[in-house]
């Protein structure tokens, strides 16, 4: 059994994925498999993977191919064929650091459910633009870290900057959903079912910023559907939270999460769909989640309740 399973997901990246791939050829540790999915790319994507595959045969490479739906069903495809200890998620147009598994080697070792890393974003030519930062701390519980993090990290969704076990993984049966904003809808409910994490100093990937990168793609019909994938992700995890044994601190927390995403798409909306927008908040109760521990809080929670539109305003 490999100790890590990579899952490279790759849609229309013929300009980046060899860097990608490159880039976990040269890791340290080299007790791992590479799953790339190909999403139905209509670029050149495929050649340069094939290419890849051909120079690397030492490598132990599984190459899938799809019908595109999406960065969620990718994933979830990729899954389906890893063996390895750990879940290792890596977007096709960025890349890692050649020591990320090797110095990440020592909590596998321990067994522990998730290891969180840390990111920094990049510019075409590999110019550092910003290190995101966020708490480090040794073994805890899932519940534990969770509150850590919405108290001290201002990234924690995306899939990419975890390892996750994929015992637990695969017990649990998550399964990443919908078109867009898959890390949101799933991470949260990943890391408070864990009996243990850390959240280590690694800063071990590269997230490349381009325009043409999965996250950064404007179309204002693609901001609807992603308004409403955020919705439907809501709705979803207040069905999952019925089932969990976890504490109800712990629930309020996520709910809090969940709907301070909801609220930030309102600034990507507008006009009619805004408006259609706010009567979905408002249906949904989401004042209820805003924890009125002092005044300003009790404002805003009886502003949402009462007009969401001047909530936001106000906000």
């Amino acid at each position: 059994m490999p100790k890590v399973s990579i899952i490279v997901p790759v849609y229309n990246t013929e300009n980046y994925v060899e860097k990608c791939l490159q880039s976990l050829a040269k890791q340290t540790m080299q007790d791992f498999e590479i799953i790339v999915v190909n999403d139905g790319s209509t670029d050149n994507s495929e050649t340069t993977i094939k290419k890849f595959i051909e120079e690397h045969q030492t490598l132990n490479i599984t190459y899938l191919r799809k019908e595109n739906g999406g960065l969620a069903s990718a994933r979830n495809y990729g899954m389906k064929y890893a063996k390895g200890k750990y879940l290792s998620f890596i977007d096709s147009d960025d890349y890692i650091e050649e020591n990320l598994y090797k110095d990440l080697e020592k909590y596998m070792e321990e067994e522990i459910d998730i290891i969180k890393f840390k990111m920094q974003t990049v510019d075409e030519n590999g110019k550092i633009i910003e290190k995101l930062g966020g708490p480090v701390f040794e073994k805890t519980t899932g519940e534990e870290a969770y509150k850590k993090l919405c108290t001290f990290d201002l990234f924690i969704d995306p899939a990419c900057i975890y390892l996750y076990k994929r015992e637990f993984f695969m017990e649990n049966n998550f399964q990443y959903e919908l078109r867009y904003h898959e890390d949101f809808g799933l991470t949260s409910l990943i890391i408070i079912q864990a009996k243990s994490f850390v959240s280590t100093d690694k800063y071990g990937y590269y997230y490349l910023q381009t325009t043409n990168s999965l996250t950064r793609q404007k179309d204002y019909k693609t901001d609807i559907e992603r308004a409403k994938d955020v919705l439907k992700h809501y709705d979803n995890m207040l069905q999952k939270l019925k089932n969990y044994q976890i504490q109800e601190e712990t629930k309020k927390i996520v709910k809090r999460y969940y709907t301070n995403g909801v609220l930030l798409k309102t600034n990507s909306l507008k006009g009619e769909e805004l408006n259609n927008y706010c009567k979905e908040i408002k249906k949904r109760k989401l004042y209820k989640n805003i924890n009125p521990e002092n005044l300003k809080q009790l404002v805003k929670r009886i502003l949402l309740k009462l007009n969401v539109k001047l909530y936001l305003k106000m906000r």
